[in-house]
């Protein structure tokens, strides 16, 4: 069974085999350009795991799976090509990874799931099996965002139904 923890400083080369490995899935599978060979940073992980922000999705032996998660207002998502269902607060995910050991990405959900009631996510357009994961976990595609160096996203939002 996997569990979602903050992942910590000790984490820090599993989490770059992880995203190694994200990274290479990604080319071999039609998508090259969206976190070509660097994406996301060291500088980038280590701030998230200074601002705990970054989570580790494990079973009892290893990482298996990480996610950035972030409550509140994310910049990226102040404009949007669309509309978002409700401008309460919400919580954001980026830079979900895992090693194929399958399951990471619906540990990651279940989580976020948990907290938040309403959660945004982006992916980019050549990510087929991102856009067919986010769309199953029951998000609802609301348009384009652009990040700061204008590159598009397709944006999507959840909100928990009462």
């Amino acid at each position: 069974m996997l569990t979602v923890r903050k992942a910590d400083k000790r984490d820090f080369i599993r989490i770059l085999e992880i995203y190694n490995h994200a990274r290479k899935f990604m080319m071999e599978n039609g998508n090259p350009t969206q976190w070509g060979t660097a994406h996301p940073s060291q500088e980038i992980l280590r701030k998230d795991i200074e601002q705990g922000q970054l989570y580790a999705v494990c079973d009892d032996a290893e990482v298996h799976g990480v996610f950035a998660f972030l409550q509140g207002d994310d910049p990226t998502y102040a404009y949007i090509d669309g509309s978002w269902r409700s401008e309460e607060s919400y919580g954001t995910i980026h830079r979900v990874a895992g090693d194929g050991a399958g399951g990471v990405f619906d540990a990651c959900m279940s989580y976020c799931k948990n907290i938040c009631d309403h959660l945004r996510i982006d992916t980019h357009e050549n990510n087929k099996i991102m856009q067919y994961l986010v769309i199953k976990a029951g998000f609802s595609r609301r348009g384009n965002i652009y990040l700061a160096d204008g590159d598009a996203r397709i944006a999507y939002d959840w909100i928990r139904e009462n």
